[in-house]
């Protein structure tokens, strides 16, 4: 087998090599796609040669390229989600070098194609099919649409959602990716817990796309990329205007603008560019008002700047304040002292704020590469306050913290994508850099009463964490059956943490402390194209989550990339027209690690975990206005070192189950059904406690015309009582004398209906 080094070499080999081989009576064939409406690229549209089913797939500038023999080629085909299937006679090219192809929209579980072209993300159609079937209806919906991912809220949505996806319980981003628009959403050595990932600034109507993969076997992902990666992909257009009103329970209230402003002339110059907007308000389901406040702000310009080149400039911020009921213990509700939606520190709360810039420029060379530059930055700010022990360290007091930081982010990533011909094999060339630099100031953890008294300082200090990573990835297609896919990746990290609290016992007084750590992450993934039907594929590969700043300055550098190594055996199947079938085994080793608690200030250390689990989606279409999808996942995780009995990952999911069944229909009546199940799990490592599972199901009722749409949505239509997030926590209530440890919960919502009025015009 090839050292890492070695392997390195091989695949920067392969990516320079600019050498095209081919027969002579070969031609390049381009051409690139556009919408109907705003005349903008279309990325991901699939292009087949007939007869031969020679595939690829169109740029994000929406140009695709082939190389071949043409004698024998008598049309193109064009297939992709959203769109209809068009049919290109092979005269058209021969005389116009240069070809602009205009795509229609539509939407169709028969668009999904399985071929070569598209075997490389065998996730990408299922989560664009789900998006233009489902829609994102609200900040919730955002992350649910990924199958398998489960989310819970602890604050009633002011809070980033706690995710579970794989086994693993990612806290609020730690296993996960999450990015939009190429932009990292994970935060790292944040206050509250590590990659804590916030989407809210997300306004659910602008997204158009949500790529998503499970596993760590992908080099262009790095910091966070173990159990998957989730990419968001705002719309670049809008063929009409839009406001929206929505309200209901619990005084719930939620206005949506969407305005284009650009006139037709600069939009038949490939021009777009609009703003979004979104005010929120509720007081929630719990007995203490939530006084829940969010505002979004979002613009987005795409546009040509010349033939070959597209700019793409967003901006957005975010503005939210709420107060919280937080987590209660079981004893305190089964005694009647407080209601299952009531509170024991009613004064629990938050605020947040992100403003984002964030800028690309997309380039095709002449000879069809492909070239990104993107430039982005983040001004950031978070102070939360909670109680999680009550009165268990402090009983005059009580034990409530403050956690609060002040971020900037900047980043800068470049990828350069190459396609060498050796006769009929095609070798793809992926090649990049990223980079990201965080500054907080001031992060703080302190023990406090009525949020902002502070009666014991913890923690207060500077975080600088840099990360830069080089990666190169090759795709060889040997033929129309076979694909192998070669990745590397190296990734350097600086640590400094500059305490400013001469009374943090963890460290040896105030001043700077530095280190800085690397890793190599090799990957490689097999697909094999069995016919039109059914496809294969084995990916594997090593990936990392970063660890805080503040536990590898304790540890001396120890553990500061923990890697995780896994793969997945899949396969997809579509037995007909409308039925689309995805299975998929997986396994995955953590290893050992050293966690900052953000609750505590303090390292704690976890063992090595290993999980192993099976992943069914399924997609059905039995008539073309009914969309079924179901998604159902089990997951077995262990600690490695433990004895048996003792073995249990806390939180951890095991069976998981989301479906739905959507009726859609451009005019007239349309909506859905759909549900959500989650096991029972252990809630501590010897299973003496239980995370109690759920089952709740969800509706909405649409009324749609040309210009107008008139719905009602439904949250938890039985009404369940349920437990939205659980964890084993050691308390103390006022008066009592000892302490105890068991279930303490945030509820899940109750019943809730909103109905909505919504506007089009152009």
């Amino acid at each position: 087998m090839l050292s890492p080094i070695k392997l390195r070499l091989v695949l920067v080999l392969l990516a320079c090599n600019c050498t095209t081989f081919v027969l002579s009576q070969n031609q390049t064939l381009s051409a690139k796609v556009i919408s109907n409406t705003y005349k903008l690229p279309v990325e991901g549209i699939t292009v087949t040669l007939l007869p031969e089913n020679s595939t690829t797939i169109t740029n994000e500038n929406g140009q695709f390229h082939f190389i071949t023999n043409t004698a024998s080629i008598t049309a193109l085909l064009l297939s992709g989600i959203g769109y209809e299937t068009l049919e290109i006679p092979f005269a058209r090219f021969k005389n116009n070098a240069t070809l602009t192809i205009v795509a229609a929209p539509s939407t169709t579980l028969n668009a999904v194609v399985i071929n070569s072209g598209t075997i490389s993300n065998q996730y990408k159609q299922i989560s664009t099919l789900d998006i233009k079937m489902r829609g994102v209806a609200n900040s919730q919906e955002v992350l649910r649409i990924v199958p398998g991912l489960f989310i819970g809220q602890h604050q009633g949505g002011g809070k980033a959602e706690q995710i579970f996806i794989r086994g693993f319980d990612c806290d609020h981003g730690t296993d996960i990716s999450l990015n939009v628009d190429g932009m990292p959403i994970n935060m790292p050595s944040h206050a509250h817990g590590q990659g804590y990932a916030d989407a809210h600034f997300i306004i659910p109507e602008t997204i158009e796309t949500v790529d998503f993969k499970k596993g760590a076997y992908y080099a262009e992902k790095g910091n966070f990329d173990t159990g998957g990666f989730v990419d968001f992909k705002t719309a670049n257009s809008f063929d009409h205007n839009l406001i929206k009103v929505e309200g209901g329970s619990f005084n719930t209230k939620r206005i949506v603008g969407i305005f284009n402003l650009l006139n037709d002339k600069q939009v038949a110059k490939q021009q777009s560019w609009y703003v979004a907007s979104e005010y929120n308000y509720s007081d929630g389901y719990f007995e203490n008002p939530q006084n829940f406040y969010r505002f979004n702000f979002f613009t987005k310009y795409k546009g040509k700047i010349s033939e070959n080149n597209f700019l793409q400039f967003s901006a957005s911020t975010l503005q939210s304040t709420w107060n919280a009921s937080g987590q209660i213990p079981d004893r305190a509700v089964s005694s009647g002292l407080i209601g299952f939606y009531g509170a024991i520190d009613p004064t629990e709360g938050g605020s947040t704020s992100r403003t984002n810039v964030n800028t690309q420029l997309f380039t095709t060379l002449s000879n069809g590469d492909l070239l990104k530059n993107q430039l982005f930055y983040s001004n950031y700010a978070f102070d939360l306050h909670t109680n999680f022990t009550f009165f268990l360290n402090d009983p005059i007091n009580g034990d409530q913290i403050r956690q609060k930081e002040n971020r900037n982010l900047l980043g800068y990533n470049f990828n350069y994508n190459h396609v060498t011909y050796f006769g009929t094999a095609k070798l793809t060339s992926d090649l990049g850099f990223n980079s990201r630099l965080d500054l907080t100031t001031n992060s703080e953890l302190s023990n406090t009463v009525n949020r902002f008294t502070v009666i014991k300082p913890i923690k207060l200090g500077d975080i600088t964490e840099g990360n830069a990573g080089i990666y190169a990835s090759e795709t060889l297609k040997f033929n129309e059956k076979w694909s192998l896919n070669l990745g590397l990746r190296f990734d350097q990290f600086f640590n400094q943490y500059n305490n400013k609290l001469a009374t943090d016992t963890t460290l040896n007084g105030v001043g700077v402390y530095k280190t800085n750590a690397t890793i190599v992450s090799p990957k490689m993934s097999v697909y094999y194209h069995i016919n039109n039907k059914t496809q294969v594929y084995f990916t594997s590969g090593k990936g990392f989550h970063s660890n805080d700043t503040r536990a590898v300055i304790v540890t001396n550098g120890k553990e500061v990339l923990p890697p995780a190594t896994g793969f997945d055996f899949g396969t997809i199947f579509k037995p007909t027209d409308h039925l689309l079938l995805h299975f998929a085994t997986w396994y995955m080793n953590l290893k050992q690690e050293f966690v900052y608690s953000g609750d505590g200030g303090i390292v704690e250390i976890t063992g090595q975990t290993k999980r192993i689990g099976l992943d069914m989606t399924v997609r059905y279409e039995p008539i073309k206005s009914v969309y079924i999808d179901i998604d159902s996942n089990y997951a077995h995780g262990r600690y490695v070192n433990n004895p048996k009995g003792q073995d249990y990952i806390p939180l951890a999911p095991v069976w998981s189950s989301t479906g739905g069944i959507t009726y859609k229909n451009k005019n007239g009546m349309n909506g859905g059904l759909r549900y959500r199940y989650l096991s029972d799990r252990a809630a501590t490592e010897d299973y003496s406690l239980r995370a109690k599972g759920y089952f709740v199901s969800d509706a909405v009722l649409n009324y749609t015309k040309s210009n107008y749409e008139i719905g009602i949505r439904a949250t938890n239509i039985f009404n369940t009582k349920w437990k939205e997030t659980q964890f084993a926590t050691e308390t103390r209530l006022q008066g009592e004398s000892n302490a105890t440890t068991e279930i303490c919960f945030t509820s899940g919502t109750k019943f809730m209906a909103l109905v909505s009025v919504s506007y089009f015009f152009k």
